[in-house]
């Protein structure tokens, strides 16, 4: 079990697991994950840290398909400015490792943002904890469990 599982199961959530054998020479942790899971990649969502002009570690929970868009986290957070976190920081915040970074049960507790894509499915896809294996619940439940903000900080990839 990871600290992600281990938050949903405490919390009483409805929640599957899907487990899949990572790929280490997949270019992208969430594709992969969607392939891989046989589903939308607009329902797989990447959990993203990034630190702000005031040194503030935030989570970013944004689709596979799209990008974090750091002036909208930023204005969101009450920031000047957002850029990707240092890995060690990320690493040390979350307890997990790059690629297998959950946005639940997460070492510190940090202020997360949810893209309000997420309210359009049923259900979405975040890491549970590890490479390879993913946690599916409802956005409501991503939204209670992390304290999170829905928002809209994503941008389409190009």
């Amino acid at each position: 079990m990871t600290p992600a599982i281990n938050l949903a199961r405490k919390a009483g959530i409805k929640h599957l697991i899907h487990e899949y054998r990572h790929d280490p020479a997949h270019t992208s942790y969430g594709l992969e994950a969607a392939e891989k899971m046989g589903v939308e990649p607009a329902r797989v969502f990447k959990t993203l840290i990034v630190a702000t002009d005031t040194k503030e570690l935030l989570v970013g929970i944004v689709p596979v398909t799209a990008q974090l868009n750091m002036k909208q986290i930023a204005k969101a957070a009450g920031a000047k400015k957002a850029a990707m976190a240092a890995a060690a920081d990320v690493q040390r915040s979350s307890g997990y490792v790059l690629g297998g970074v959950s946005p639940l049960g997460q070492k510190k507790a940090l202020r997360t943002f949810i893209d309000n894509s997420a309210q359009g499915f049923d259900t979405v896809f975040v890491s549970a904890g590890r490479r390879g294996l993913e946690i599916e619940l409802s956005a409501a439940d991503l939204t209670l469990l992390t304290k999170g903000t829905v928002t809209a900080i994503a941008d389409d990839e190009q």
